[in-house]
């Protein structure tokens, strides 16, 4: 190609050309630095001209819109959006930049002191010297009056003071220095790395159990995790394999099985010669495996239909339902995962009006809701704090001394004196007389006459007659009205409950529809 002999003795590796170029003939094209070898390459002292132009007095047409410069465009301007740019204003022009194009070569790419300037250099030395003066003198003037005031003790020389004084300024920030991980010996100014952190705690330490995680001294490693019981987001160590699962491992991993599985199907495929080959071809590979996966879906899909079920929304929103474990502990605190969050609801909570500290409804007695702030059972009204509660006992023990000192007044009583009388006397269980004791009717070990029960199953069949009679005119309220009858309402036998219960159809019964065909 270029007119120039290929040694045959060049190795097949090299005389190659790379797959990606598509190149089918022998060349050596691709082992060369692109571009023409004629091209003039720069000095390796040459860089970019650090200097400007001057500006200029006015806007000039092509120009930058914000700084007026004519070396770059509005877009590509860095100094900062002024208010009326200078194409509008014509002041602050700025100045043009110096373009030279540095072509670097081999050599001036790869040299990490390119572009530096020594006088920068020169100017720190300068500001250092200039800063150790200063120091010298501060010293000087230090040891003088050391020695003016008696306590200097033997005159010395000053520079050796200085000297003996920065020494000892090393010494102590070289104490400093002496970082966790690093050993510094403040003699021989050598640091040497330890193996690790002391303060860390030491593999073997973790789980002192003899059935734990095997460590091996020799590499020490522990590739077991030592502690399995606990969660292996709580863990600090959980092992050396766990590396082996993490970040860009597994990918690899899958790299190299395609790669093995490419090859043994005929396919020039292999992961160390040629990465970026394979890389390439496992990303082809995934993205028609994808493809091919959707068009089975669709086909799928677009012959039995079902396109809705797939759009249904999440478990957690259709059943309320959830696979996120918590465990609690006997006395109700959480042990493992995280509690669920309480459910808020539409209405404002905790919004204290009216001066209260306590909502609506934190306060019931006897049978009344209000405030338990101030126990007002008026709801809206101003807050009275203590002073309120204590007019609340005051006007409950006022009433209660009036309705017991004067029982026998002729007023009627109103339906809160009464409700207070009823709440403020003392309950006493209702005890019904009968064979079973205090028992309620029809439990425990009940004696029922015979008599009085066939008497009892007569009138039950009787009312159940009129009952229906009734319904025949018109309903349940019926002609004869139960509900506005005057008849006088007695308290029921255990006879009378035993014959209802004997006639009483049980509708769940198999057996209550039953009729004899022999019969």
């Amino acid at each position: 190609e270029t007119g120039r002999d290929i040694n045959p003795h060049i190795p097949h590796y090299i005389s190659q050309a790379p797959w990606y170029l598509d190149i089918q003939h022998p060349t050596l094209k691709h082992q060369r630095i692109p571009g023409s070898l004629d091209e003039p390459i720069s000095n390796i002292n040459e860089w970019h001209v650090r200097a400007a132009l001057p500006a200029a007095t006015r806007y000039r047409k092509g120009a930058c819109k914000n700084c007026g410069a004519m070396t770059h465009s509005a877009k590509e301007c860095v100094e900062r959006p002024r208010a009326k740019g200078a194409k509008w204003t014509g002041r602050d022009i700025a100045r043009d930049e110096i373009l030279n194009e540095v072509e670097l070569g081999f050599e001036a790419k790869r040299d990490r002191w390119n572009g530096y300037d020594p006088a920068e250099h020169i100017a720190l030395v300068d500001e250092w010297d200039k800063i150790d003066e200063k120091r010298r003198m501060i010293r000087e003037q230090q040891v003088k009056e050391k020695l003016a005031s008696g306590a200097g003790g033997k005159e010395g020389d000053g520079d050796g003071d200085y000297s003996s004084d920065e020494e000892d300024d090393e010494d102590k920030y070289a104490d400093r220095a002496d970082m966790p991980g690093q050993k510094l010996d403040t003699k021989t100014r050598t640091t040497v790395r330890n193996l690790r952190i002391r303060e860390d705690t030491a593999k073997y330490l973790i789980n002192l159990d003899t059935n734990s995680a095997y460590y091996d001294p020799k590499t020490r490693s522990m590739r077991d995790n030592p502690n399995m019981e606990k969660d292996p987001d709580q863990v600090v160590f959980g092992g050396d394999n766990f590396l082996r699962y993490t970040g860009d491992a597994p990918k690899m991993a899958q790299l190299q099985s395609f790669a093995w599985e490419a090859e043994s199907r005929g396919n020039n495929v292999h992961l160390q010669a040629n990465p970026t080959q394979g890389e390439l071809l496992y990303k082809q590979f995934q993205t028609k495996k994808e493809k091919l996966a959707d068009n089975i879906k669709d086909s799928i899909l677009a012959r039995y239909g079902g396109e809705e079920h797939l759009q249904a929304p999440q478990k957690e929103l259709l059943l309320a339902q959830t696979e996120h474990y918590v465990e609690y502990s006997q006395t109700g605190r959480v042990i493992k995962g995280q509690e669920k969050a309480a459910v808020k609801s539409k209405y404002e909570e905790d919004v204290f009006m009216m001066n209260h500290t306590a909502v609506w409804g934190s306060w019931w007695k006897a049978g009344r809701w209000g405030y338990a702030c101030c126990h007002s059972y008026m709801k809206q009204a101003y807050c009275t704090g203590a002073a309120g509660i204590e007019a609340q006992r005051s006007s409950e023990t006022l009433l209660a001394s009036q309705t017991t000192t004067a029982p026998t007044s002729d007023r009627e009583k109103t339906l809160l004196e009464k409700h207070v009388i009823k709440a403020g006397a003392p309950s006493k269980p209702a005890k019904r007389a009968g064979p079973g004791g205090g028992n309620r009717l029809g439990e425990g070990e009940v004696d029922i006459d015979q008599a009085k029960l066939k008497a009892a199953i007569e009138a039950e069949r009787k009312r159940k007659a009129d009952d229906e009679e009734d319904r025949g005119w018109g309903g349940a309220k019926g002609k004869r009205g139960k509900y506005s009858s005057a008849a006088d309402v007695k308290e029921v036998t255990e006879e009378e409950l035993e014959a209802y219960r004997m006639e009483k159809v049980n509708s769940e019964d198999p057996m209550a529809n039953f009729v004899d065909e022999d019969d």
